[in-house]
């Protein structure tokens, strides 16, 4: 039986198609997929992303235990509310998942992990917890006694709208600097969105989360689903875990080299795996020259040897099939290369990974 998020019944009262996603019932649209994908690039939308799974950390041991089980380093965390992207690996370097840190104070922390992987990543903590005998309490926080909902409001006119809505939280996030986050009340803002585009991530309780999502379609907000969120992320050369990195692959082959910290004073979980084995692929954008559709698992044919899509779609904002790819050393931005798309051999340029942001193409 498939999970539902708090907001279940809006969605399919709004008429949204529904699809199993990762054994969640969730939106995937609520009509025209493109439209909602340009409403967010030029004006507002908002997603249901509560079947992410927020977790809490408290105890003396939460910095370093996050500093042994994190790639990114945790000592950059200083200032409260401030928000570190980072990869949990396993001992081979593979990503076991891909989240956000958030710091509260020096004994509490806030994680949020991914929906598919929320199982397996909550065993893995608490198993290196005891394993490393570390006061930190782990609770997760998307179920239980006290559960969180998740709304993201993303667009230019994004922030505006969630004032107009919730007048009580600009005060604590008008100044709010991206890739930070505030607690006010009963809300938990957060400026650390997924599509390329300013807004709010906004963490409430989860009884109230059906009144939120309707204040803001009242407010002129755009109900979107998983189709846009997936095209707007893949424009701003975002990852997608399980799609683009997995447990198999290295972040240094996946594009986020720049999560990990190599500090030779700090050892963490993968931290060996990645020095001994370096980077091995790198993690490019393709443009379409020919007429089709990238998708992933195509396979890239270059000069340097074969490589391979992870992801890609069409562009609503570029007007062009776009993908993102692991491709072989030595590959340069602006080299052409082919695809194989259904047998046949089609012409694409190497671009840098990131299509479109701020409302702008960057291609």
């Amino acid at each position: 039986m498939l999970k539902k998020t708090p907001l279940n019944a809006v969605h399919r009262e709004l008429g949204a198609r529904m699809v199993d996603f990762g054994g969640w019932d969730m939106p995937v649209n609520y009509g025209s997929q493109i439209e909602e994908h340009h409403a967010v690039r030029r004006d507002c939308g908002m997603f249901d992303v509560s079947h992410m799974c927020p977790v809490d950390l408290a105890g003396a041991d939460c910095r370093p235990f996050l500093s042994r089980l994190i790639a990114n380093d945790v000592a950059k965390l200083t200032v409260a509310g401030k928000a570190l992207y980072s990869a949990m690996l396993n001992d081979a370097g593979g990503v076991i998942d891909d989240l956000i840190v958030y710091y509260l104070t020096d004994t509490r922390f806030r994680l949020v992990v991914n929906a598919g992987t929320a199982d397996k990543d909550l065993a893995w903590m608490r198993a290196k917890a005891a394993e490393w005998k570390m006061d930190v309490a782990i609770a997760p926080r998307r179920d239980g006694d006290a559960p969180l909902a998740i709304v993201a409001v993303q667009g230019p006119n994004a922030r505006a709208r969630v004032w107009q809505v919730l007048p009580q939280v600009k005060a604590a996030s008008e100044e709010l600097k991206p890739f930070f986050a505030a607690e006010t009340g009963r809300y938990f803002v957060a400026r650390t969105g997924y599509t390329g585009e300013d807004g709010f991530e906004i963490m409430l309780p989860a009884a109230e989360a059906e009144g939120l999502w309707n204040a803001l379609k009242d407010a002129g907000v755009a109900p979107c689903g998983l189709g846009a969120r997936d095209t707007l992320r893949l424009e701003a050369g975002m990852n997608l875990y399980g799609q683009d990195m997995d447990e198999t692959v290295s972040p240094l082959d996946a594009g986020l080299a720049w999560t990990v910290s190599l500090n030779a004073e700090r050892d963490f979980v993968g931290k060996a795996a990645l020095t001994a084995n370096g980077q091995q692929k790198q993690f490019l954008g393709l443009v379409l020259l020919d007429k089709g559709v990238l998708r992933g698992h195509q396979k890239v044919f270059t000069k340097q040897g074969d490589g391979e899509i992870t992801s890609g779609s069409f562009s609503p904002t570029l007007q062009q099939s776009i993908a993102l790819a692991r491709l072989p050393l030595g590959v340069s931005i602006g080299d052409e290369v082919e695809v194989d798309i259904r047998g046949k051999r089609l012409k694409a340029k190497v671009s840098k990974p990131v299509f479109a942001r701020n409302g702008q193409a960057l291609i």
